[in-house]
């Protein structure tokens, strides 16, 4: 594989070349609305976004719609379980948490946008907990703070001993309850933008949406809009095991690729390494051992009993996750065995149902106890630290377009995203979004005919696709193992639905974002965060301290190499420069 030349000018890399839609097969529209503002996604980011955007725009400002592919709760805001990471405490700092988050990303983040999250988390959460969001306390009613993963300090913030993201979710989906003037339309997929000139050069005239309901709103219809705030979250139903609930099919990143906007990052998969282990013929969504159960004391160890994270790295059991996923890919390659164990029995139960009684029952559900017992642990997929690339407000570079939470890289997460950045991400950059997007307002425009290619893969090749890029694109890869998974994905390119339904819309989804990550991984010749290559071990920061960006054009999809600035010789780039703070 050619490899970029040093230098500060973008570079097309040659990857796998393959066509894929330039947009889904679908009916003609049987309905229209109008909105000033949609906001595709209901989690933290999309309910956030929704309702700032509501003040900011005010009474007569403009209309806010939520789409959401199921019920508001159905997204992976209400699985996080370890809670929301700021400089919280008294002795903690922004400056602390920023040098955590930088040496996590592994010199793949913007330092703006770190300084941006970091210096605006702690009045995010607040005004979160001012919405409703209630956290626990101490006994002097301070909250509760603890430590996760790549932190040196305890600033995780959590609700209901491991269920912060249903605290978090119930708390804005009651604010949202009382704000009527939010519309909402629920079990509604978005198929596609609609533009107001070619993909690439056009800007927002709308989307559409196919509505899983009866009634006025039932099948394929548009919304015509001045913007779209796309937080659909991830893809982690790429794979076929993972911590991602079966809604994360990557809707919003191949709807954004095929209307122009670019992906960046997508190689960077943070697998997260405590999954519970349900045996070799699981798949879908698996149940996630939170980091926070290593913060409080819980450890490693193998058939043999050893803890093998000692001396792997200065914060051995709480190293940053891809340090901590590839010591259990290492371990279990050297035993043979298909997992790892994570021992907190000296937790005792009155500590288990205080402080994790979610993981607690889930692990008892799946019968192991972990008051007594070890609970068999392997990586899974989990998070995607790339997706839309975005500017430091939410801008995309399709005029109109914004994206906020895991479909976007705000470039805080770089390589690999430090534990419970995720929450705080939607938070902050979606008041980001909601800041200036008022201002910004597109006039009326009409949809341009839509000129792209249109197709779709049958939704019997789904499990077939999340088998491959799990065996090849997963944890470990190499270069025999990604060509293999690209000429197979180009022979399901190849394969066209006779059916369209929304099994084929979301396979067909899941195949675009496949394709992007591959191709990423596959230029990628280094070993660098979470993107593991065992025949390119090692960082190179002299050829890849940068950023992979894929582009589509009707279905033509594009590598580019885009260098990352010249540093300042400070750690990861800790030391990058200032942004504008939101009060």
């Amino acid at each position: 594989m050619p490899r970029p030349t040093p230098g500060a000018t973008p570079e097309v890399l040659d990857a796998p070349v393959r066509r894929l839609p330039g947009r889904l097969s679908a009916p003609d529209p049987g309905w229209s609305v109008t909105a000033d503002v949609v906001v595709i996604g209901s989690g933290i980011a999309g309910l956030t976004a929704a309702l700032r955007l509501k003040e900011e725009l005010g009474p007569e400002g403009g209309k806010v719609l939520v789409v959401t592919k199921d019920r508001l709760a159905a997204g992976s805001t209400r699985w996080a379980q370890g809670g929301i990471a700021a400089a919280l405490g008294p002795e903690d700092t922004p400056a602390e948490h920023e040098l955590d988050t930088l040496v996590a990303g592994a010199g793949a983040c913007d330092p703006e946008a770190v300084r941006a999250l970091v210096t605006e988390g702690p009045a995010a959460v607040h005004e979160l907990i001012a919405l409703g969001a209630q956290f626990d306390r101490d006994p002097a009613g301070e909250l509760s703070l603890t430590r996760e993963g790549g932190h040196h300090r305890d600033r995780i913030a959590h609700a209901g001993g491991d269920a912060t993201g249903a605290e978090i979710q119930r708390a804005l989906i009651e604010a949202v309850g009382r704000a009527p003037e939010i519309e909402i339309i629920k079990r509604a997929l978005a198929v596609d933008l609609l533009l107001d000139g070619p993909a690439g050069e056009g800007g927002v005239a709308g989307v559409t949406l196919h509505v899983m309901g009866e009634g006025q709103r039932d099948g394929v219809g548009m919304v015509r809009c001045r913007a779209v705030v796309l937080a659909s979250g991830g893809m982690g139903q790429i794979f076929s095991q993972t911590t991602n609930p079966v809604v994360s099919t990557g809707d919003g990143m191949a709807l954004a690729l095929r209307g122009g906007a670019t992906l960046r990052d997508l190689e960077f998969v943070q697998f997260h390494p405590t999954v519970m282990w349900l045996g070799a013929d699981s798949v879908g969504q698996q149940p996630l051992i939170s980091e926070a159960v290593r913060g409080e004391g819980a450890f490693l160890v193998d058939d043999a009993g050893d803890r093998f994270m000692q001396g792997q790295h200065e914060l051995a059991d709480l190293a940053p996750r891809d340090v901590v996923a590839k010591a259990i890919m290492r371990r279990m390659m050297e035993t043979g065995r298909p997992h790892m164990w994570l021992d907190a029995r000296h937790f005792g139960e009155e500590k288990w149902q205080r402080r994790f009684p979610t993981i607690l029952a889930t692990c008892r559900s799946h019968g192991v106890d972990p008051v007594t017992e070890l609970i068999p642990v392997a990586p899974a997929c989990h998070y995607a630290s790339g997706g839309v690339r975005t500017d430091l407000w939410g801008r995309t570079d399709v005029p109109g377009l914004y994206a906020t939470g895991e479909v976007a890289c705000s470039g805080v997460h770089g390589a690999n995203r430090l534990a419970s950045n995720s929450l705080l991400e939607g938070l902050v950059f979606s008041r980001r979004i909601a800041a200036v997007l008022p201002g910004e307002l597109r006039p009326w425009s009409e949809p341009a005919t839509d000129e792209r290619t249109d197709g779709l893969v049958p939704g019997s090749v789904r499990r077939g696709l999340q088998d491959a890029m799990t065996t090849r694109v997963g944890v470990l890869r190499n270069a025999e193992g990604l060509a293999g998974v690209t000429d197979y994905l180009d022979d399901l390119a190849a394969t066209p639905a006779d059916l369209v339904d929304l099994d084929a819309w979301e396979t067909t989804n899941l195949l675009t974002i496949a394709s992007a990550v591959a191709d990423a991984a596959t230029v990628r010749e280094e070993t660098r965060g979470s993107h593991w290559r065992e025949d390119f071990p090692e960082r190179d920061d002299a050829t890849w301290a940068g950023h992979l960006d894929v582009r589509m054009r009707d279905g033509a999809t594009s590598v580019v190499f885009a260098p990352a600035p010249p540093s300042d010789g400070s750690s990861d780039g800790a030391d990058g420069g200032s942004s504008e703070v939101l009060p």
